[in-house]
């Protein structure tokens, strides 16, 4: 049985979980789209299960529930969540394995995003239910991110790809940075060296914008600190493109504390309105191919949100409620949730307060 969902067997139908509750033009909420992403894909075991692909499951995805399920007070599938986590996914060295698959894990390298946003869920469960263990295994993550993916260039300190990126040229994902989640692990954990990454990841950022309108899903960091954009980890894709991974980057961006990074979100305005909420583009803003994204339209929301455009921020979730529910993917719900969740402030640790509509 999914939590909250059907007792038959039968997987649910996403779209389904996902509607309305209201016929009225209002996006879904934060708490309706992180109830709707965990009753769709959370399994009774606290595995999430991506079912628009084959089944499997990714360590992104277990931080994804274990983020929602912390916002919306839900211990039960926090505790599940987590747990099936670290029983099945946990490496010797304490971060997780990226893949598991037919009752085991199939690609044991470890992903830096789902680390620290594990990481992060952790703090924010610790002070959701005021529970000292979750705080302390957060911040020993947290550490563990630090020590293992993450390396000193000459433009400062970067979050490689994971613990298997740290060798020169440094495989980098501009959208595994998360300032939110480095400014609640520096506060739990007095490390300076979140400061360091904080400076780096964003002068890497802000160095790839200098040379194209958009920020790419891949990159590659020399040691100098020079950054050319890749068309796939290690090089290995189609081309070079702002797709499913980079449209987390302004989302990111925009939940930071900083005012610089809400500037730097507010600053992708002018390139995405030229592409609407398609899922592909080059760098100029050009779409790549046909179809739309969720994560693309929540992406727009945040540039709305951080150039202080409310009214346009809610209608571009308007539009991820549309695609979510024409074309019900994990990946959608997930970041619809999430994207809500960072939009409305405050329960995922971030700033940015664009409220209820």
């Amino acid at each position: 049985m999914l939590l909250g969902g059907c007792t038959s067997g039968k997987s649910p139908a996403p779209a389904e979980a996902a509607e309305p509750t209201s016929t009225a033009a209002a996006p879904l909420t934060g708490s309706q789209a992180a109830e709707a992403f965990l009753a769709s894909y959370v399994d009774d075991s606290g595995r999430v299960v991506r079912l628009d692909q084959g089944g499997d499951t990714v360590s992104e995805g277990q931080a994804y529930a274990m983020l929602a399920a912390a916002a919306v007070s839900d211990r039960g599938a926090f505790d599940r969540v987590w747990s099936w986590t670290k029983q099945n996914l946990r490496r010797p060295d304490g971060l997780l394995s990226w893949r598991w698959s037919d009752g085991a894990v199939v690609d044991a390298e470890s992903a830096s995003d789902a680390d620290l946003d594990a990481a992060r869920a952790l703090l924010v469960a610790g002070r959701t239910f005021a529970d000292p263990r979750l705080m302390a295994e957060g911040t020993e993550l947290g550490r563990l991110v630090l020590d293992l993916e993450t390396v000193v260039t000459g433009a400062g300190r970067i979050l490689v790809a994971g613990s298997w990126a740290t060798q020169a040229p440094f495989a980098y994902n501009p959208s595994y940075y998360s300032p939110a989640a480095t400014a609640l692990l520096a506060e739990s954990s007095g490390d300076p060296r979140w400061a360091e990454l904080d400076a780096g990841s964003r002068a890497v950022t802000v160095a790839m914008l200098t040379r194209a309108d958009l920020p790419p899903d891949w990159a590659q960091v020399r040691p100098d600190g020079g950054v050319d954009a890749m068309p796939g980890a290690q090089g290995r894709g189609q081309s070079v493109r702002y797709g499913y991974d980079a449209a987390r980057t302004p989302i990111r961006l925009a939940e930071s504390c900083t005012p610089t990074d809400w500037a730097v979100a507010a600053g992708l305005t002018e390139p995405l309105s030229r592409a609407g909420n398609a899922a592909e583009l080059d760098l100029g803003g050009t779409p790549l191919a046909e179809g739309d994204s969720v994560v693309a339209a929540i992406a727009q929301a945040a540039v709305a949100a951080a150039a202080g455009d409310g009214d346009g921020a809610r209608g571009h979730l308007l539009d991820a409620d549309r695609i979510q529910r024409d074309h019900p993917t994990y990946y959608g719900a997930a970041w619809g949730a999430l994207g809500r969740l960072i939009l409305e402030g405050g329960r995922l640790g971030g700033c940015l307060p664009l409220g209820p509509g």
